[in-house]
């Protein structure tokens, strides 16, 4: 099915099983450990030996020599694998760091062996027995040092041109009587989601299967197809369940080469999961930026001008953090420029991270928003709703929004929180010691579409089964998809059943890019398609007005069960749905509006959230019990963002010493408050036959800005480099609050 005009009315609009807020289908298994992860399938390989990865002590040089002669006597060994045995291997086209180092070394922690060993404990303790000579050479591992060095990428699908320019941007801006020009920095921050990375690989003679932790099936069948250089269709790729992703499990990662190689290398099946470590250091992670952003408007609060430029870095050959994308679309202004500029560091492997480019180029647009707001003595909800626009700003009235509700967004959000009721004035609300203040920032996450295929049959039980390689990462992929079968075939959800996360299913949209569950339950739409038509025809009904509800098919004042429609042999569909010209025709995306009210202690600097809103436009919310746990999931990490996360680099080693839940701090329960989440009621028929959108990258957009606007209106202390930790607010905190603070401790 070819989807290249709006959609019109159909079955989904009948809302009886669609957008309400089903429990999760698969949520018994989860919560009482009935569903088997990537490293639990004893299933499938009970006699499988254990991996352990060993990965570079260096981040940049050669490897010259490996001893090998004491850890292959150690206890338990059954084989070691390096670079020197493996055979020979490709590279991945979606992995700007090779998956196995050797002789050369491109960062900190690159797998240079796998030991397999009778037990996890053996193959690790015989890890550290590898004696490995390395010729170190000096890295890169500071972006702003090399900022200097840093070029303009090459243009591609998601970045566009690395440089776009509208009207007269340096005319504009120096004309503008209000202006603010500021730099902004974001840091390293790096996946922390409760499933490490983890294989279990089994050869059967020449064809591999792996059970994995992974978003992307076909990708991953074709990243190990280009890694071990053995056809596609010699692998199969399982990945029922995945315990978090936020776009580290992309693509294939060492945990899955390591296992295949250890796994032929042992003659029998391997387990390798990678340590808490590892997935920082040898995986991938959210690149820093630094990011300078101009803003010229008139007194009536107007933008004349907006240029927004971003500094990133990655190993040679990778991508630039998408970071200004936003700020093309986001606010209107009739002279506009923006730029990428790209270093070349040493560090792990710059790449996606929930919602790559807008979370990071968010945390600074919308705290300069605020800072403009303030000086045009504008509230700042209101400067928003002014330059709000229904048209792409790079391109005019030639593409308007395909449905944009931003400024429904921020009133609704305004009112709920009690927007009114903020003091604009920095640091003149207390509670004891404790000075309080409110914050908020929009919203903005690009509407990503993708061709999403499914197999969906009916049997002569009336039951309806959808086969997809989607996966679920924690989303509800199983229960939309389920209540969209449901809703197609007129029966209730007890008589769906899903199979996922399989490479021998057809191939779908994967869990990437806010685009799954839009495009997944898309591609499930259309095949439900063509399998009513095949039972319409089985019963003989006329396709056009045949009625699916209820577990029966009716037309013409005649109805069958479904199950005697299908007969005892069932009926099958397959088919897939291919997105057209829509998304060039309109621009799309989900908006939003944060609001946040914080406290930070006078004394301190310590900083509290105290409560959280947010407001989201995003097409038709498929379940929103399903989509409220994904922004407040991206919520807390917002907050996370803003106060605590930072990968802090050694710069002598390239290496990410903060690599474990101890001391990469993330938001625990003790530091979120209760989140108020609401979904504005909408449709956006350019999106998709089911006309929803994505919502779980959203959520995360905008949150640090709004909790850093509300820690400024709180003390008085703007801070433009994240996190927002107190030792930068003591500096600035006015001595008088702190005397006072002292005060009202003493008193209590």
């Amino acid at each position: 099915m070819r989807f290249d005009t709006p959609a019109q009315t159909n079955e989904i609009d009948r809302l009886k099983v669609v957008g309400k807020p089903v429990d999760r289908i698969e949520g018994k298994l989860k919560t009482t450990g009935k569903a088997p992860y990537a490293y639990e399938r004893h299933d499938v390989a009970p006699n499988a030996a254990y991996g352990y990865m060993l990965g570079s002590a260096v981040a940049k040089g050669r490897i010259e020599g490996i001893d090998l002669s004491q850890a292959r006597r150690a206890p338990g060994v059954l084989t070691i694998v390096t670079y020197e045995n493996a055979g020979k291997l490709g590279k991945a086209e979606a992995n700007t760091a090779r998956l196995m180092a050797g002789p050369e070394v491109q960062h900190f922690d690159q797998a240079v062996a796998v030991v397999v060993a009778e037990t996890f404990e053996q193959a690790r303790a015989a890890s550290k027995l590898i004696r490995v000579r390395y010729a170190k050479t000096n890295g890169a591992y500071d972006l702003a040092a090399a900022r200097r060095t840093a070029v303009m990428p090459e243009a591609n699908e998601y970045m566009g041109q690395a440089d776009t320019a509208v009207g007269d941007f340096a005319a504009a801006f120096a004309a503008a009587p209000v202006k603010v020009d500021e730099t902004y920095t974001t840091p390293d921050q790096c996946h922390a989601m409760m499933e490490p990375h983890a294989t279990t690989a089994a050869w059967d003679g020449d064809k591999l299967t792996l059970w994995t932790s992974n978003q992307m099936i076909a990708w991953g069948v074709r990243d190990v197809s280009e890694t071990l250089l053995i056809p596609k269709e010699n692998i199969h790729i399982v990945s029922p369940y995945v315990g978090g992703g936020f776009g580290a499990k992309l693509w294939v990662r060492s945990d899955a080469l390591m296992a295949a190689l250890g796994a032929r290398a042992a003659g029998r099946p391997v387990k390798v999961a990678l340590a808490r470590g590892q997935v920082f250091n040898n995986t991938t992670h959210r690149p820093a930026t630094i990011q300078r952003i101009r803003i010229g408007a008139g007194r009536d609060g107007r933008i004349a001008a907006i240029g927004h430029e971003s500094w990133s870095g990655d190993l040679a050959g990778g991508g630039p953090e998408l970071a200004v994308n936003q700020t093309r679309l986001l606010y209107a202004g009739p002279n506009r420029m923006t730029a990428y500029r790209l270093a070349t560091l040493d560090l792990p492997e710059g790449n996606a991270m929930r919602a790559p480019g807008e979370a990071p180029g968010m945390m600074a647009l919308e705290i300069a928003m605020d800072e403009a707001a303030e000086k045009l003595k504008i509230d700042p909800v209101q400067f928003r709703i002014l330059n709000d626009t229904q048209f792409d700003p790079e391109a005019g009235s030639k593409r308007p929004f395909s449905h944009r509700n931003l400024v429904g967004c921020l009133q609704t959000g305004a009112e709920r929180f009690g927007w009114s009721r903020r003091n604009p004035t920095p640091a003149q609300v207390r509670e004891g010691r404790w000075l309080v203040g409110m914050g908020m920032a929009s919203a903005f996450r690009g509407n990503l579409t993708e061709t999403s295929a499914a197999r969906v049959g009916v049997d002569g039980k009336g039951v309806v089964t959808v086969a997809t390689d989607m996966t679920d990462i924690g989303t509800g992929s199983y229960t939309v998809i389920a209540q969209t079968a449901a809703e197609m075939m007129g029966v209730p959800m007890d008589k769906v059943v899903v199979l996922l996360g399989d490479s021998s299913f057809p191939v779908s949209a994967g869990s990437g890019g806010q685009w799954g569950g839009n495009s997944a339950t898309a591609g499930v739409y259309a095949a439900c398609v063509k399998l009513r038509g095949l039972v319409a025809q089985k019963a003989g009904f006329n396709a056009a007005d045949v009625v699916f509800d209820g577990g029966k098919v009716s037309s013409g004042g005649r109805s069958v069960t479904l199950a005697e429609a299908a007969g005892e042999a069932g009926l099958s569909a397959e088919d897939a749905i291919e997105f057209g010209d829509l998304a060039k025709t309109y621009a799309q995306a989900t908006f939003g509006a944060h609001f946040a009210e914080v406290g930070v202690d006078a004394a301190t600097g310590e900083i509290r959230v105290r409560r959280m809103s947010g407001v989201f436009g995003a097409g038709r919310i498929l379940n929103p019990k399903a989509a409220r746990s994904q922004v407040i999931g991206a919520m807390t990490m917002g907050v996370g963002a803003a106060l605590m996360e930072e990968a802090v680099i050694d710069q002598r080693s390239g290496c990410f010493i903060n690599h474990d839940m101890a001391e990469y701090q993330v938001p625990v329960h003790a530091d979120i408050p209760h989140q108020e989440v609401i979904f504005l009621d909408e449709v956006d028929d350019k999106s998709s036959p089911m006309k929803a959108k994505g919502v779980g990258e959203l959520g995360i957009c905008g949150v640090a800005a709004a909790v850093a606007n509300a820690v400024y209106n709180a003390c008085g202390v703007r801070i433009r480099e994240y996190p927002l930790t107190l030792d930068k607010l003591l500096a600035g905190l006015p001595a008088t609050h702190r005397q006072a603070a002292k005060a009202s401790g003493a008193a209590e």
